[in-house]
């Protein structure tokens, strides 16, 4: 996981939000044991805010309501990891359950002791476009509707894996990075070319589906 495309994105956004003073913390989804929301409503109508599920999210609650940003990191599967899909689900007890309309859409918010005011989206994927984040743009995004807070904006990095490859423009973006990180702290924003940087193409579009067909014919003609 540490080694992974995403961790290589993450880790200098959250430095440039430590050099901006923030406290940060980085959790691993799948390094815990986050059973899937078995979707009975306790946290609502039980006992409102708390899950009756007892795993490792029970540890994950008290720093969540603590926090003031929360970044979501994650590759694009299809749309979500397994675990990152299931981590916002157990989201629900953060949730309060009194439902209103805002911008012509069932809604709630959340309870007055989760802190949480902005949520931020850190992604990669493998493809060349940026609209291949498109869904998993969207899930966060309504997300952070239901919760009645500030969607703070998506970091996005397209084809990253070629970052390994392209050290000259891998630089330019890992310091994009640290500036975006670093006005997400301290201007509660983060600037549209900073982010156009952090998303620029590292190869034209036709290169990139080139080198992905061409593994799949060495592949199925065996000689990998």
């Amino acid at each position: 996981m540490e080694k992974s495309d995403t961790t290589m994105i993450t880790e200098p956004f959250l430095d440039g939000m430590k050099e901006a003073g923030a406290s940060v913390e980085l959790f691993y989804v799948k390094r815990f044991d986050i059973k899937p929301c078995t979707g009975d409503f306790y946290c609502w109508y039980g006992k409102p805010g708390e899950c009756i599920i007892s795993d490792d999210m029970q540890l994950l609650y008290p720093r969540l309501r603590e926090a003031d940003i929360l970044v979501l990191a994650t590759p694009v599967y299809a749309p979500l990891p397994g675990e990152m899909q299931n981590f916002l689900n157990r989201l629900c007890p953060l949730m309060e359950p009194v439902l209103e309309k805002r911008e012509d859409r069932t809604r709630a918010r959340f309870h007055e002791n989760v802190k949480i005011r902005k949520i931020v989206l850190v992604s990669t994927c493998g493809w060349w476009e940026r609209e291949n984040f498109g869904i998993v743009v969207h899930i966060v995004e309504e997300f952070v509707k239901n919760a009645g807070i500030e969607f703070a904006g998506a970091v996005l990095r397209p084809h990253a894996h070629l970052m390994r490859v392209n050290k000259e423009k891998a630089g330019i973006i890992v310091n994009a990075l640290k500036q975006a990180g670093f006005q997400l702290v301290k201007e509660g924003r983060m600037a549209g070319e900073i982010l156009e940087t952090i998303s620029q193409p590292l190869i034209s579009e036709e290169e990139l589906r080139q080198s992905y067909n061409d593994a799949y014919r060495r592949v199925k003609s065996g000689s990998v």
